[in-house]
């Protein structure tokens, strides 16, 4: 049975991080529900050749009149700035870099590295996020708009060090993520960087379907996705190193622990975590039904031998 009243808000803003003493009612959350299943729809059915203009009515409309989310998603969020995205700095290396962020929403992380001394832009495909959102400006942070996928026809070739993505690759159609990989491909520097977080399908869904729980994304995330399958993705788009970005602190204290660090290099737990998530999503991949996989990998989690969040880090 799906919650309603008081336990359908809760879930609702626990998963959009809304502080608790906002008010938001049951008829509010089931508005949202049913235009994200109306978008979505509209979404999966777009053609390639008007996708954009699809995807930008959709998400302009989604964030226009559900204006609740752009004031309040991600508010409940007690940490600073740097405790929220300070681990991006590791991956990301010293400045100076010229970095690119796709789907930048409210901005944070775009405007944290800027604040760290980067070169930055944002980006979005609507003009209801991003520099909207922001209420003051930086010299070294620029804002634009694009589809999020022909990166190419927005940029010039081979302009920047890090390209970068938080919770956006799930957002994108399935046909359009080869397309997408290949594309950040051709605006990177050689020997660059795409670095992009995105929830795993095995612990999901992850969008507005959870607070209905549902067994899968039916909102507007088209595809959550597999280690697996991102892995495989990067390889057909070409990139020439792929390994984890944001490995478990667990796993990391286990490496130690057992000596197995220090027989690798600077990128040992990446590479290691990396197939050890291989080999837990094996496991998973067999589990039925979804609540008790949802379970597992929530339980591994907390070993350390997997992550609710893939961060991938494809090198050029």
């Amino acid at each position: 049975m799906q919650p309603r009243g008081n336990k359908l808000i809760s879930r609702y803003k626990k998963t959009y991080g809304i502080p608790a003493e906002v008010n938001i009612t049951e008829q509010m959350i089931l508005a949202h529900w049913e235009l994200e299943k109306q978008l979505t729809a509209e979404l999966r059915q777009s053609n390639p050749e008007d996708r954009w203009d699809t995807f930008d009515h959709c998400y302009t409309r989604l964030y226009a009149e559900l204006e609740w989310l752009n004031q309040f998603a991600g508010k409940a969020d007690p940490q600073t700035p740097h405790e929220k995205f300070g681990r991006w700095l590791d991956l990301i290396g010293q400045p100076p870099k010229s970095i690119y962020e796709i789907g930048s929403g409210q901005g944070g992380l775009i405007s944290f590295l800027a604040a760290s001394g980067y070169d930055c832009k944002g980006t979005e495909i609507t003009c209801e996020r991003g520099q909207q959102l922001i209420p003051e400006s930086r010299a070294n942070l620029s804002w634009g708009i694009s589809d999020g996928v022909h990166l190419d026809a927005f940029e010039p070739l081979e302009t920047y060090d890090v390209v970068v993505s938080d919770q956006v690759i799930e957002h994108i159609h399935p046909d359009d993520l080869d397309s997408h990989l290949r594309s950040v491909r051709t605006i990177l520097k050689t020997g660059g960087k795409y670095i992009f977080n995105t929830p795993h399908r095995y612990t999901g869904p992850h969008d507005v379907s959870r607070v209905f729980k549902c067994g899968e994304a039916a909102g507007m995330h088209l595809k959550e996705y597999t280690c697996r399958e991102l892995v495989a993705a990067a390889q057909r788009a070409g990139y020439r190193s792929i390994h984890f970005g944001f490995v478990p602190r667990r796993f990391r204290l286990m490496l130690t622990a057992f000596g197995v660090k220090r027989f690798g290099g600077p990128d040992a737990a990446q590479s290691l975590f990396l197939r050890t998530e291989f080999l837990t999503e094996k496991f998973l991949r067999v589990l039925r039904p979804s609540a008790v996989r949802h379970g597992c990998g929530k339980m591994f989690s907390k070993f350390g031998v997997f992550s609710e969040t893939l961060s991938i880090v494809a090198e050029k």
